[in-house]
């Protein structure tokens, strides 16, 4: 049961950041989503075999303490933005901050709802809270191709920049070996649990 709770809310969670990111890009000049039929809340047009399914589902079963996958990336024409280098940063961000807001709404749910409520449904919205707030917090690391790295890229020197987006094909084995040395789980659980305190989830 809570492995499929589990799942379930990394799917949705996932579906929510994906089209944030293409939601954003269209407001500001680029419909490539919208023309590819992305820019859609439909799970299926988002589901990554490997990423939304298998990775999320061995990690699970693995007893990982970070629970991270992918959905297909939304299409996004970088060069169609009014603004290259601000507008990069705010469809990058897109992902995390929605995100963030629904794990506000989850909390708010669960801080505010008359009590006492059913303990599934109070598990289903504190794992909601933690899913969203992980998802949104692990998409920040400055490790190409993760969100954080699009805000990196926007802010540095051009030479600089093109230097640092290059590392992007070795993106994944980077968040690998990071896993396995602890160094995400040092990062990520501090950031995490302040924000749930913050939103009145312990």
């Amino acid at each position: 049961m809570k492995l499929i709770l589990s799942l379930f809310l990394f799917f949705f969670a996932v579906v929510i950041h994906e089209y944030a990111h293409g939601w954003v890009a269209y407001r500001f000049g680029d419909p490539t989503a919208r023309f590819m039929g992305r820019l859609t809340l439909n799970p299926i047009a988002h589901i990554d075999p490997l990423g939304t399914i298998i990775l999320p589902l061995f990690l699970i079963l693995a007893r990982s303490p970070i629970l991270f996958g992918w959905a297909k990336p939304v299409p996004i024409d970088f060069l169609r933005l009014k603004n290259l280098k601000r507008d990069m940063i705010w469809v990058g961000l897109a992902g995390p901050l929605a995100n963030i807001l629904l794990a506000g709404l989850f909390a708010a749910l669960l801080n505010f709802l008359p009590r006492p409520l059913n303990p599934l449904f109070e598990m289903v919205l504190g794992s909601a809270v933690v899913v969203n707030l992980v998802l949104a917090v692990f998409n920040l690391l400055p490790v190409p191709p993760l969100d954080g790295s699009r805000v990196v890229f926007s802010l540095l020197p051009r030479k600089a920049a093109f230097v640092y987006i290059s590392l992007e094909p070795w993106g994944f084995f980077i968040v690998i070996a990071l896993l396995y040395l602890g160094i995400i789980d040092l990062v990520i659980w501090p950031i995490v649990g302040f924000l749930a305190k913050t939103l009145g989830v312990r």
